[in-house]
């Protein structure tokens, strides 16, 4: 059994599905999340994963790609239709294209095997720091270093101003909804913080390393192509709203959010400033 810590707290009274058909990792798996205060399910294969996802609702799920009965990509996509949980790809995969394809069809982060318990932990730490919405647990949030708690799903947080794009594109941080000439942009949690986090910057160049550090967590070395991946599906869920192109590339270093047409107050209601040409 893992028992050990990774300087972000243990979690408590939520759910994990382990999807993964070798026995060894299975159980490594399982003992890890057991030891962060995960209640664990395991399912050897992607049609037991995805009827235990439907019937006993997970909080986390870790899968596999290479599984019986059903890949891994089709069990991600079924389970996106029900649910919004968190899903970490652990998979002997090394194409990027099969990272690529499973960041796309909703899994929020990929760790090759073999993989670390630690890493394993702190990746999923990081991932419970950010707030969710649509998730079946009232659970206890890992503390941050401070020891602060993060709320649990639900929890009423205070009225944050209403962020204005221009042409339509609305970002409401209290609920987490974006909305596009009136109606509601359905994103995962990933494309609303990297959309969040370029609003709370409009006109500010956002470099992928600033975005890594600051959506995924600061302690971790994850690949700056998980920003690009993520960036390509907000813009492609955007563009089914409008056609105007908020999000820009600047070669080389990121992307940066421009205020389109002239948004109410310039922008965001809470006077963000415009890019004064840093970087920090």
């Amino acid at each position: 059994m893992v028992t050990e810590t990774v300087g972000v707290g243990v979690m408590e009274n939520i759910r994990a599905l382990v999807v993964e058909d070798d026995p060894d990792i299975s159980a490594v798996l399982v003992a890890t999340l057991e030891a962060a205060g995960f209640e664990v399910t395991a399912a050897p294969d992607g049609t037991t994963a995805v009827d235990s996802a439907r019937t006993n609702p997970p909080d986390l799920v870790t899968l596999d790609l290479t599984l019986p009965q059903m890949d891994g990509i089709e069990v991600c996509r079924h389970i996106r239709e029900v649910s919004d949980c968190y899903i970490v790809i652990v998979s002997a995969r090394t194409d990027e294209i099969d990272r690529l394809i499973g960041l796309e069809v909703g899994a929020d982060d990929f760790i090759l095997k073999p993989f670390s318990p630690r890493e394993l932990r702190a990746r999923v730490a990081a991932l419970f720091r950010r707030p969710r919405s649509g998730s079946s647990a009232a659970a206890t949030m890992p503390s941050d270093p401070s020891g602060a708690r993060v709320p649990a799903p639900g929890t009423r947080t205070p009225a944050q101003p209403v962020i204005d794009c221009g042409d339509g594109l609305l970002i409401h941080p209290a609920r987490r909804e974006v909305e596009v000439n009136g109606a509601i942009v359905d994103l995962t949690r990933i494309e609303y913080d990297v959309l969040a986090f370029l609003a709370e910057r409009l006109a500010m160049v956002c470099t992928r390393e600033q975005m890594v550090k600051a959506i995924w967590s600061s302690d971790l070395d994850h690949d700056h192509h998980l920003v690009d991946v993520h960036v390509a599906n907000l813009r492609g869920k955007l563009r089914k709203h409008s056609s105007t192109p908020w999000i820009h590339t600047v070669r080389g270093i990121g992307y940066r959010l421009d205020v389109a047409g002239g948004g109410r107050n310039g922008g965001a209601t809470g006077g963000v400033p415009p890019w004064n040409g840093r970087l920090d």
